[in-house]
């Protein structure tokens, strides 16, 4: 997922983050939370509904939004895998590869900005960036909208939906109307803060209650367990062709920057980093007890921990309490 345009300032952030943290309370004062799009922030121009969801989902399944039908958004979506692919980087149409790995969707509703760039405002503007990618799905956009407004369903959809021709605003909006409604917010650590306490075990909430005390809460707050910035977390002493958010304005101090992933279903969402090279969680934890590679504008947070082998197991225990895929029930018959 990639794409061009400044960060969101960091007032609206706050406020987005306020509102999501409303929106987050709100979801589990509710008994049904597979009918609770409404209570899920979206644009003015984009409210959210049952069909226009429904018509997003049919377009996220849909081979034939890539140039050789080949590949669909969920070819590196997967359901059972927290919409990501398990790849070290996204694959593409004749076998091509990405820059980067991809990113699980769920809760992207709560996104300031997207991308690991995190520079895009929106979803809707999200959506077209795959579709267009040479080394995804390699569309052009002037081919593609001929095609599926051809298709009865769709366009009999965008008609009654939005009252216009199947055409781009209709893809995007649905498509974002659609990832808005991927929730996973009832993990056994969400149910444990709701007072369940049986939830989570003894080795668990000591890992919690570390993970409370360390820095890893500088970047990965709760309730989403993403401070939805991009930083720099020193995976390299020298970044080589993706040098991250630089190549936005080109700022020699963006080098090194991209977004900071949610923990959320972190067990489910290997390979860990931008770049997929690290295939276990013991690897990534590794990488912050050793303080990073101290690259220029290293996260002034990241510094060498002293973790015994214990703690280090503890740690591992409660991100495994992240994991929440009650929202597989809707998607049995997509299931691989």
């Amino acid at each position: 997922m990639h794409g061009f345009k400044k960060m969101q300032d960091s007032s609206t952030m706050i406020l987005r983050y306020i509102f999501g943290a409303v929106i987050f309370s709100l979801f589990f004062s509710c008994e049904a939370p597979e009918e609770l799009t409404t209570y899920v922030p979206f644009p003015p121009d984009n409210p959210t509904t049952k069909d226009k969801i429904a018509l997003g989902r049919a377009l996220f399944f849909d081979k034939r939004l890539s140039k050789d039908g080949s590949v669909s958004c969920a070819t590196c979506h997967i359901p059972e895998f927290a919409f990501t692919d398990r790849k070290p980087v996204a694959q593409g149409i004749g076998g091509q590869f990405a820059e980067r790995n991809a990113p699980t969707l769920l809760n992207s509703a709560f996104l300031p900005t997207v991308m690991f760039d995190a520079h895009l405002k929106t979803l809707e503007l999200q959506v077209i960036v795959p579709i267009q990618e040479p080394s995804e799905m390699g569309h052009n956009m002037k081919e593609l909208i001929p095609k599926l407004r051809a298709i009865p369903e769709y366009q009999k959809a965008a008609k009654a939906l939005f009252n216009r021709d199947f055409d781009a605003w209709v893809l995007t909006r649905s498509i974002a109307a659609f990832e808005r409604s991927l929730l996973s917010l009832n993990s056994r650590y969400d149910q444990y803060m709701k007072g369940h306490k049986n939830a989570m075990n003894e080795q668990e909430v000591a890992g919690m209650k570390l993970f409370n005390s360390l820095y890893c809460v500088q970047c990965h707050p709760a309730p989403y367990f993403t401070n939805f910035k991009a930083e720099n977390n020193g995976l390299y002493a020298s970044y080589g062709k993706d040098k991250g958010r630089f190549r936005i304005n080109l700022d020699s101090a963006d080098i090194g920057f991209f977004k900071t992933p949610t923990l959320r279903n972190i067990a489910l969402t290997f390979p860990y980093m931008h770049d997929g090279t690290m295939t276990t969680l013991e690897q990534a934890i590794d990488h912050y007890v050793q303080g990073g590679k101290h690259p220029k504008g290293q996260s002034k947070f990241i510094e060498p921990l002293s973790l015994t082998k214990v703690q280090k197991q503890q740690l591992m225990a409660f991100l495994g309490t992240l994991t929440d895929t009650s929202y597989m029930k809707k998607f049995r018959k997509n299931a691989r």
